[in-house]
């Protein structure tokens, strides 16, 4: 029953889920057939999925659609997650450190570890951390030119991808003789799920070897903060808390954020009257941003919520238990919000709002590092494109990797 008292109707079909080669245009399909349409899982069991601008807010900022499926009572939700990892072959001991996350808890639960770690990210310890940023990526751009084979270079192992490992990694507290093993592990997390057992086992061992260092040899970095609070207030945050909360920030905090900056790139050298705009105006940079962010996040979907009861939304309705998950590509591109929205214009004219787009999510779980990933990607791209003027694409037919809910290059190489 619903929230009004009446049967909710089923679908009668479902659609298969978005193709690999091009997903985005696929979430535009969907949003355009429905406000919700029904999708068969991998596994042929059913799921929604939300894809107008409306309704993918409702979705994420909603009480009543759980991030974790054991929030919902009597537990008519399935457990997507975990069953996957199962699937897989991961080790009962390890699941928790993927699915038992602060991105899987719910109200108090979720309260409780976000304010753990919302001071690290605050907007006045981001902006302290600007000169450091500017340093890393100016040390990036010196190395670049030692990388280049016949006059190309790939932007995003030399350039994208070590920017946040090293800024995401020097505030948590990880060193940086460390990181390009962090590196080699995420990649396997999110490029080879067949050996998931592998990767994950040494990354959690080497996560809580990390803790026990900086337990004994505190810096100034989230881990040590993290620690100081669970050693006078024990009952505040677990073992395992501890090194999900310092596994999760690092792992989100720099794939995304690397994977937006080439995608930024590749925007911005593909619509050369933006570029040339951009240029002309560098203090149209952070309005950029905010733009390409809508244009071409890399973060296509968000992870799955379950309705905690029967529910009526207006545009809408789902039955307890019940799995959707919200397509921000699909919002941000939704022309009921954005006039024109295929096209790229970093004058895009704002509502008085300061981000519309919905690619760090909305609600309790918005993204934690949304200012820290701003500031990266603003001082990556003006940084770069002050160094090389001439930057452009090799020519070379650029591939995505068919990585479910996301968008991500495979290379960027570039020619200066």
């Amino acid at each position: 029953m619903s929230d009004h008292g009446e049967t909710l109707p089923r679908p009668q079909h479902r659609i298969s889920p978005p193709p690999a080669t091009d997903p985005a245009a696929a979430y535009d399909q969907l949003r355009e057939q429905a406000a919700a349409c029904p999708l068969r899982a991998v596994d042929g069991s059913l799921m929604w999925i939300a894809g107008r601008h409306e309704g993918v807010r409702t979705v994420l900022s909603d009480a009543r659609f759980a991030n974790n499926p054991a929030t919902v009572p009597h537990g008519k939700a399935p457990a997507l997650q975990v069953d996957a990892m199962r699937k897989l072959g991961l080790a009962e001991d390890l699941i928790p450190y993927l699915a038992d996350t602060i991105l899987d808890a719910d109200g108090s639960e979720h309260t409780r570890l976000r304010r753990l770690v919302t001071p690290a990210f605050s907007v006045r310890r981001v902006t302290a951390l600007r000169p450091r940023i500017e340093q890393l990526t100016d040390d990036l751009l010196d190395a670049l030119p030692s990388h280049a084979t016949g006059g190309a270079a790939d932007l995003l192992e030399h350039f994208a991808y070590p920017l946040p490992i090293n800024v995401i990694g020097e505030l948590v507290g990880v060193p940086t003789a460390d990181l390009p093993a962090w590196l080699r592990w995420t990649h396997d997390l999110s490029f080879d799920q067949q050996a998931l057992g592998k990767t994950l086992g040494p990354l959690v061992d080497y996560t809580h070897h990390l803790v026990r260092r900086r337990r004994v040899d505190p810096g100034d970095d989230v881990i040590s903060e993290l620690i100081r609070i669970r050693d006078t207030d024990g009952d505040r945050l677990s073992d395992r808390e501890l090194v999900t909360m310092t596994l999760s920030l690092v792992i989100a905090g720099h794939d995304t954020t690397a994977n937006f900056i080439a995608n930024s790139v590749w925007a911005l050298l593909s619509h050369p009257d933006q570029l040339d705009l951009l240029r002309s105006n560098p203090a149209l940079m952070p309005q950029a941003v905010q733009e390409l962010l809508r244009w071409c996040g890399p973060v296509l979907v968000s992870r799955m919520r379950y309705a905690t009861g029967d529910i009526d939304v207006g545009w809408a309705q789902f039955q307890a238990g019940d799995a959707i998950t919200a397509a921000l590509s699909g919002a941000n591109h939704d022309p009921r919000t954005f006039p024109d929205p295929q096209k790229l214009d970093i004058n895009r004219p704002t509502t008085g709002r300061a981000e519309t787009h919905v690619s760090f999510g909305a609600g309790p779980h918005y993204c934690l590092g949304a200012a820290l990933a701003r500031q990266e990607a603003e001082t990556a791209l003006s940084r770069l494109l002050a160094r090389f003027p001439g930057l452009t694409l090799t020519g070379q037919e650029l591939q995505w990797h068919p990585v479910s809910g996301m968008r991500k290059l495979v290379r960027l190489p570039v020619r200066w």
